[in-house]
Parts: C-alpha cells; sequence; structure tokens
C-alpha cells in the first residue's frame, strides 16, 4: 500500500488547501474589500479549471508518462498556491486559483490512474479506502490550521503551507511512482476539449460571476448562453465521433452511470458546505476564524473514521443498499445545519458535524468503488478523466446554488448584511438536492458492483453473467 500513500500526498496538498480558503474567506473577502458571497469565484474558478483540464489528463498521462505528468502537476499546483499569497484584488485571486486547478486537474486524476493500474479490482475498495486517509487529513488539519493563521497572523501566509508539502511530493513520486505510458496512445480530441472547455468555462462561470457586479448582466447572459450551447455542440460532437475526449458512452455501463449522474446530485448538496459553515459560523455566529476552524474540521474527522468502515459495510449490505440509505441519512445531517444557532452547544455541532461526515464519506466512498467496478481497463483512463471532471463541476455547481440561495434570501428582506436565516435556508435547499441522489440508486441492480463489494445476497449465487458489465441501449 506505499503507492497510495504516496498519491495521498497530492490528495493531502490540494485538500488542505480548500479547507484553509474556505475557513479564511470572511477574512479574505475583508482584505480584498470584496462581499463575502462574492469568493464563490474563489472557489468555482479553482474547480472550474479542473473541470476543463482534467479530460486530458488521461491523454497526457499516456502520452508522456504518469511520472512526469504527475511531478509537472505538482509543481504547476505549488506555484498557484505561491500567486495566491501574492495577490491583492479579487480578479488577481481568481486567476490564482485557476493555475493552482490546472496542476490539480493533473494532479489527482492521474494519481488515481496509477493506482487503478497498479492493483487487482478486488482491492479497489480496500485501496481506495487507504488512498483517501491521508488525503483527509489536509481537511481535518485545514481548518484548525487556517482558522489559526488567518486569526492570529495574515490568511496569506496559509497558502504557503503547500510549499513543503509540494517538495515532499516530488520527491517521493520521483523515487517510487511507476512510469506508467501507453503504446497505442489515442488520437488527442482538440476538437472536444475546445468545444468541453468553452462549454463548461462559460456556462459555470457565468453562474458563479451573476449577482455579484463583477460583470455585466449582458456579459453574464451571453456566458451563461454561449456555454449551453458550446456544451450542446460537444454532446453532439462526443456521440458521432469514435474517440472522444470524454466519452458519454461509457454512460450505458449502469454502475458507471450511477456513480456518475447520482454522485453529481449527491456533491451538489455536498460541495456547498465548505463554503457555507464558516460564513455562518464567523457572519452569522461571530466566531473567530479560529473558533470556526476548530468546529467544522469535524466533518473531516467523522470522514477519516469511515473509510476504516467503509469496505464490511459495503460488503454487507452491498452498493444499491447503502447509496440508497445513506443518501437519505446524509442529507438528514446536512438539514441539520440549518438548525444551528448561536445558541447551540459546541459540542452539538462538533457532534453532528462529525456523524454527518461519516455518512458523507461512505456516500463518497461508494459512489467512487461502484464508478470502475464494470469500466474496461483500456477505458479506465477516459473513465477517471469523466468522473473527476463530473465531481468537480458538482462541487463548483454546489457552491453557486449555495450563493444563489443566500443572495434570494438577502435580496427578500431588503438587501443589508448576510442574516442567519439566509444560510438556514441555503442549508435546507443543498440537504434536498443531496437527497436526490437516491432517485438514480433505485434503477442499480442489486447485485451491481459485487465483484468490487464481495456482497453476497442471501440464497443468491452471483454468476459470471451477472457481474459482467452491465449496459443498456
Amino acid at each position: 500500500m506505499l503507492v497510495p500513500l504516496i498519491i495521498a500526498c497530492a490528495l493531502f496538498m490540494e485538500n488542505l488547501d480548500s479547507s484553509v480558503v474556505a475557513t479564511s474567506l470572511p477574512a479574505i473577502a475583508a482584505d480584498l474589500g470584496v462581499d463575502p458571497i462574492a469568493l464563490k469565484l474563489a472557489f468555482t474558478s479553482y474547480l472550474l479549471s479542473i473541470a476543463v483540464f482534467t479530460p486530458i489528463s488521461g491523454w497526457c498521462a499516456d502520452r508522456f508518462g504518469t511520472r512526469l505528468v504527475f511531478r509537472g502537476a505538482i509543481v504547476i499546483f505549488t506555484l498557484g498556491s505561491i500567486l495566491c499569497g501574492l495577490v491583492g484584488s479579487l480578479e488577481g485571486f481568481v486567476a490564482a486559483r485557476i493555475v493552482q486547478g490546472l496542476g490539480g486537474a493533473m494532479m489527482v486524476p492521474v494519481g488515481r490512474l496509477v493506482l487503478l493500474r497498479s492493483v487487482e479490482r478486488s482491492d479497489y475498495v480496500r485501496a481506495l479506502s487507504w488512498l483517501t486517509i491521508p488525503g483527509l487529513l489536509g481537511p481535518v488539519m485545514g481548518p484548525p490550521l487556517g482558522g489559526f493563521i488567518t486569526t492570529y497572523f495574515d490568511w496569506r501566509y496559509i497558502f504557503w503551507v503547500n510549499v513543503p508539502i509540494g517538495i515532499i511530493g516530488f520527491i517521493l513520486v520521483s523515487i517510487h511512482i511507476a512510469d506508467f505510458r501507453d503504446d497505442d496512445v489515442r488520437r488527442l480530441d482538440r476538437k472536444g476539449f475546445l468545444l468541453s472547455g468553452l462549454g463548461l468555462a462559460g456556462l459555470v462561470f457565468g453562474l458563479a460571476a451573476s449577482g455579484i457586479g463583477l460583470l455585466s448582466a449582458e456579459i453574464e447572459t451571453a456566458l451563461i448562453v454561449g456555454g449551453a450551447l458550446f456544451l450542446g455542440a460537444y454532446l453532439h460532437h462526443a456521440l458521432t465521433t469514435p474517440d472522444p475526449l470524454i466519452d458519454l458512452r461509457l454512460l450505458k455501463i449502469v454502475s458507471f452511470r450511477t456513480a456518475v449522474l447520482g454522485g453529481l446530485l449527491f456533491r451538489i448538496g455536498i460541495g456547498a458546505l465548505p463554503f457555507l459553515l464558516p460564513l455562518m459560523l464567523q457572519i452569522g455566529f461571530g466566531l473567530s476564524a479560529f473558533q470556526s476552524g476548530v468546529l467544522t474540521f469535524a466533518s473531516a474527522a467523522g470522514a477519516m473514521a469511515m473509510k476504516f468502515a467503509a469496505p464490511p459495510v459495503l460488503r454487507r449490505y452491498g452498493f444499491r443498499t447503502v447509496l440508497l440509505v445513506n443518501a437519505l441519512l446524509s442529507a438528514g445531517f446536512i438539514a441539520v445545519c440549518g438548525l444551528f444557532t448561536p445558541a447551540t452547544p459546541g459540542a452539538v455541532v462538533f457532534t453532528m458535524l462529525l456523524v454527518g461526515g461519516f455518512f458523507r464519506s461512505l456516500q463518497f466512498t461508494a459512489f467512487n468503488a461502484l464508478g470502475f467496478a464494470d469500466v474496461p481497463r483500456e477505458k479506465m483512463s477516459q473513465a477517471t478523466s469523466f468522473s473527476s471532471v463530473m465531481q468537480q463541476l458538482s462541487v463548483a455547481l454546489g457552491v453557486s446554488v449555495a450563493a444563489f440561495v443566500l443572495s434570494l434570501g438577502r435580496e427578500a428582506r431588503g438587501g443589508g448584511e448576510l442574516a442567519l436565516g439566509d444560510f438556514h435556508l441555503a442549508f435546507y435547499v443543498v440537504a434536498g438536492i443531496s437527497a436526490l441522489s437516491m432517485l438514480v440508486a433505485l434503477f442499480l441492480p442489486r447485485n451491481a458492483g459485487a465483484e468490487v463489494s464481495g456482497h453476497r445476497r442471501a440464497g443468491l449465487v452471483v454468476t459470471e453473467k451477472e457481474q459482467a458489465p452491465q449496459a443498456v441501449d
């Protein structure tokens, strides 16, 4: 399990950065002189950059080798972190986050590709669980570390934490990671990259920029409409091209389709939490960044605990049952956040976030393992890129939805500062969206992914035919 632990250095750096930024949002907004809601661009620009460039990560790894691409990604991400600590405007901060996103787009998917090519299918769940444990240390350490630095020093220093981690990761990758590459590299779908990149960038950035006064209404509308048109053009291109950049035909595999579409809905709700919680605790409750970080790290601590429990839970109940029941449990713990007030004891807030993180992590692990259960090895590169794009896109949409609901709540009160009720409404909305993921899981066969989870229903022997990739016409 040395390879998963080394790859996890990249996850650690990325997750640490995201959680640190989330805790410091109010301080960053005050220093840059912008509305806290406007900093949704700091989230969405980073995630959008990952979504745009991730589709070519698999091709780059096949063409230039996983070791070279992985090391280059670490260098770019580290340089982007340095730029984040030097900027003095919202526009500069967004640009620096885009650079970070470019590094993240290559770093995490390529690392996961190395892992999936290094282990047998029967070890996927165990390997993915070990992979994410060190990666989850980032979210655990990030909130209190970011809050401490922001409260007692300056928020700009939080980005320098990535520098030594990046150096260590670069050295470990150079020594221990195998240099996988494909002897028969598929042709890069340049047209598909252009269409998908313009479509995602226009649509998501247009939605994220709306309502904060950064762009005129005409430009925002043009971005959204233009992005939708480009995505429509890509849809036609992908279905008529033999080897598209993002192979939509992978959705014919039932397990992959469930993981992608169900995960999209689930992560829209979950992706809003790192944005909403620190803002509510600091703006709505009046806590310091450090006090906020000490509370919000509970979610990541609960997630880490689940990584040890996920394999036996999936083996006992199977993917379908877990995804159905756990979607409601996870959504319920998001909705509970809408009941928090300044009078709620800190121990209660901490406990609810801890338990909620536990169940959300189970859902993430189930989606990740199920998604690759029936994907042929020759399609694994495209599948990892496709999955990563959808994950980042869903989180970006989650932040945009949360910010939109906050804006609606404030406007309904006639404007002014954000109020506690605005946050409560946002939590209820995103919880409802996460719960909708269970509707996708309803169509999953009961024995789906049995080869990966090890689940066997009582009295049922899973045949070779039942374990084969499921597809629809």
